[in-house]
């Protein structure tokens, strides 16, 4: 493997998005120019790896002889990298849309790619140590994004994510330590930890407070509170936390955490999985309910994103091979459905001003496109086939009924209560578009459909949706392939 192609999507992205900053405000096109190259270089180069790399490593610097800063592509980086990789050049199309009567987007840009370079060293990262520092450093660079535009909302927003992100990772950190002592930093499917029965409840207890730790960033209850908050950041900002960057982090770190750390066989049938489990049953039902109780176009879509971030982690704590899989079937297929919903109320926000469910009667009529591209993600969201959505989370059920413990069919039972309230959360919005109670119209007077960036980024991600959905068993055979079960 070459050692400069692994480390490029890591390094060029940081280096070049710093750099980026010092292009003048006034250069715009100049600029755009600019990030997209960035990013479809390093996106080329993902791809590259994905398709070409072996489990060659490439050792940084070496603190010890237990402490390494390492990188090398494995099945579960090939998927996030790739994942990420595909969807940063789309969103940067949408966001030269929507950002480009917005002042200082230099800072913006800047961080926006950055942020891109930092996911890559989560997805590269070889061992724990490296993936938490990167992790950190992921953190970090989204904070300047949710905080753009320096208004008192944005500002307190950007706090709440920083006091959450960082005290997750302080409590991450002492499960990163206890594994670094029992010699099972790297990561290796199957998990290297080795412990005698005296260590069996220390090591499940920290294990917990790595699981809340990263939960953190995947939005687990109860400490979800900062992702609705971070909602006021610009839509571009909110997909990629939402969708790609920062929430699929957090559940990739629990995965690696239970799969390539600890391994299943010390966790499966213990206390500690039962916890886990559970309090990802209790996401689901919490998200969905509060979705469906929002009025406010975005935040409905955040709770959203809180309840489908713990349908992968439900599928990671099954801890067997059918939930590895489903865990990442669903990683994927919600990344498009998800970022495909905000692109279409970013969109709405963007060119007509609404930000209430309220105020969308018949908006589907000025906005025909929009609302189409809306309709196929949120009817994948629902899961209704042949879209992607219902194949994860028929696998996730499949593997939930498989698995066959009491709290796993618990979990197979409110996925369908989640299932129904979807249903009702995001399909109301598409019948208040295109069917309008005339009694409560709302002044439309000007809207008109968002431009070609952004419809052609929103088409992407619709036609993946339907495709994915359409090949789904060539892509879960490549999952299954790339994770090596």
């Amino acid at each position: 493997m070459n050692e400069i192609l692994l480390l490029f999507p890591v390094l060029f992205p940081i280096v070049f998005g710093a750099l980026s900053y010092f292009i003048p405000e006034c250069k715009k096109r100049t600029r755009n120019i600019f990030t997209l190259a960035v990013l479809l270089l390093s996106a080329l180069a993902v791809w590259a790896l994905a398709l070409g790399a072996t489990d060659e490593k490439l050792t940084l610097i070496r603190f010890t002889d237990g402490v390494n800063f390492e990188f090398s592509i494995d099945g579960a980086g090939k998927i996030f990298s790739c994942l990420a990789a595909t969807l940063w050049p789309v969103t940067a199309l949408y966001a030269f849309e929507y950002m480009a009567h917005e002042g200082k987007t230099n800072t913006f840009y800047a961080f926006f790619i950055m942020a891109f370079g930092a996911t890559m060293g989560v997805a590269f990262a070889s061992d724990i140590v490296t993936m938490y520092l990167f992790y950190e450093l992921l953190t970090l660079f989204t904070i300047p994004l949710v905080m753009y535009g320096a208004e008192e909302k944005n500002i307190a927003a950007a706090k709440k994510y920083m006091l959450y992100s960082f005290g997750g990772a302080a409590f991450a950190f002492s499960a990163v330590v206890f594994l670094v002592s029992k010699g099972a930093a790297d990561f290796a499917l199957g998990g290297s930890l080795s412990i005698g029965m005296s260590e069996q409840g220390t090591a499940l207890v920290l294990f917990l407070f790595a699981f809340f730790g990263f939960g953190v960033k995947g939005a687990i209850f109860p400490f979800h509170g900062w992702l609705p908050a971070a909602s006021v950041a610009p839509t571009p900002v909110t997909a990629l936390l939402h969708a790609v960057a920062v929430v699929k982090a957090g559940v990739f770190a629990i995965i690696r955490l239970i799969y390539y750390s600890y391994g299943t066989d010390v966790l499966s049938g213990t206390w500690a999985q039962a916890v886990a489990m559970l309090f990802a049953i209790i996401t689901i039902l919490y998200g969905s309910s509060k979705a469906f109780k929002q009025t406010h176009f975005k935040r409905r879509m955040a709770y959203s994103t809180v309840a489908n971030l713990s349908y992968i982690i439900f599928a990671a704590t099954l801890m067997t091979d059918t939930g590895l899989t489903a865990s990442f079937a669903h990683l994927v297929f919600h990344s498009v459905i998800k970022i495909c919903l905000f692109f279409a109320v970013g969109a709405v926000l963007h060119h007509a001003g609404k930000e209430y469910i309220r105020e969308l009667d018949g908006i589907g009529r000025k906005m025909p496109v929009t609302f189409a591209f809306f309709t196929v993600a949120a009817l994948s969201l629902v899961g209704i086939p042949p879209l992607c959505g219902f194949v994860s989370k028929w696998l996730i059920a499949e593997g939930a009924i498989a698995q066959g413990s009491p709290l796993a069919l618990v979990g197979t039972a409110v996925l369908m209560i989640s299932a129904f309230l979807t249903a009702m959360y995001a399909l109301s919005v598409c019948i208040k578009a295109y069917f309008p109670d005339k009694e409560k119209a709302t002044d439309l007077d000007g809207v008109r459909d968002a431009g070609v960036l952004m419809k052609s980024a929103m088409l992407v991600c619709a036609l993946a949706c339907v495709i994915l959905g359409i090949f789904s068993g060539g892509f879960i055979e490549i999952i299954t392939k790339a994770v090596g079960i």
